[in-house]
């Protein structure tokens, strides 16, 4: 069962709502630890200097480098004296239009549940920002770090997201190859095609669908290994690539792969259609191909695999693919694009 990790109160105006605060994530991750091979005992690690001697704890202090070599030190009693006041409250300083906040601002999120007694006004404010669509920002503090947040309605309970900071998010102008992409043309023919494709492979966001088959894959050979079956695994072949595309002639190919997929999801029998490959819900939808003669491309959207946690220093590793899941269905709200670039 989940524990609360944080309990305070929501404040805003004359208005304090106590809740606590409970993980929406529970990241799923295969740790190892380092063994040596001739005994398989569990590998050590020693904190040593440059010189290779190695240093007690009390010795050492935190330094930032300013230069090649050269740091500056900064003192635990420094740090303290700047450290954000401890509170308890989540102080909200402004309601904002949900479909403002672009989702990269966005990162760990957190359910907000109230205390018995707080259970109506925490109901008000959840009703009254759905029916306005606003999002609350605020601060609070959690292990001595403050935090910029984001409260959200979601399914009839607040989440609370923390989010980065505008200084933090990396701006499209600082990542080479993005800028040349405004000079990239594409015809009617390709982007008509791109249609059809992205129509073809439509369907409602189901997270059940997906999973990650490396840590299952994982998690499967470990469990042989523990019982003393003799496993072997073959290495997955990489792809082909000549370096060569033909756009017009893959984005045929794989509209034709779609429609297949779809048929034989169709038609296979009751207990196979969960493993074929499920058919997009097509959207009612009115295409116009633009005769104006605007410039576009066609881009290809993947999945964005969240980066697995680290399985600590020295003797832990983990899988690169993680597997996150959270309870409910969280409502994503932004403005409508339709961008073509290739």
């Amino acid at each position: 069962m989940p524990r609360a990790i944080w309990s305070g109160a929501i404040s805003f105006g004359l208005v304090s709502i106590p809740v606590k605060l409970f993980s929406a994530i529970n990241h799923k991750n295969v740790s190892f630890n380092q063994l040596d091979s001739a005994t398989n005992s569990r590998i050590r690690q020693k904190r040593v200097n440059a010189e290779g001697e190695e240093v007690p704890y009390d010795r050492i202090v935190k330094g930032y480098e300013v230069a090649k070599d050269s740091y500056v030190i900064v003192t635990d009693e420094e740090l303290a004296a700047l450290a954000p006041k401890a509170s308890r409250m989540i102080d909200i300083s402004d309601f904002v239009d949900g479909a403002e906040i672009d989702p990269v601002f966005y990162d760990s999120p957190y359910y907000l549940v109230p205390e018995e007694l707080a259970r109506k006004s925490y109901v008000l404010l959840c009703r009254a920002m759905e029916e306005s669509n606003r999002v609350a920002i605020a601060t609070f503090v959690m292990r001595t770090k403050q935090y910029l947040v984001a409260i959200r309605p979601v399914d009839g309970a607040l989440m609370m997201s923390t989010m980065v900071y505008a200084d933090e998010v990396v701006s499209p102008a600082e990542i080479p190859g993005l800028e040349e992409l405004a000079d990239v043309t594409a015809t009617e023919a390709e982007l008509a095609l791109a249609d059809q494709l992205i129509d073809s492979l439509s369907s409602d966001f189901e997270p059940e669908r997906y999973q990650d088959n490396y840590r299952l894959q994982v998690l499967d050979l470990l469990d042989a290994k523990a019982n003393g079956q003799v496993t072997s695994v073959e290495a997955v072949p990489a792809a082909a690539d000549d370096g060569v595309i033909d756009l017009l002639a893959a984005l045929e190919a794989s509209v034709n792969a779609a429609k297949e997929a779809r048929r034989n999801a169709g038609a296979a029998p009751d207990g196979e259609a969960e493993a074929a490959v499920a058919e997009p819900k097509r959207r009612s939808r009115t295409k116009a191909v633009a005769a104006s003669g605007d410039d576009g491309g066609v881009t290809a959207t993947k999945p964005v695999r969240g980066k697995a946690s680290s399985g600590g220093t020295g003797s832990k590793g983990t899988t690169d693919g993680s597997s996150s899941g959270s309870k409910g269905k969280t409502k994503a709200k932004a403005p409508a694009k339709k961008t073509r670039a290739a």
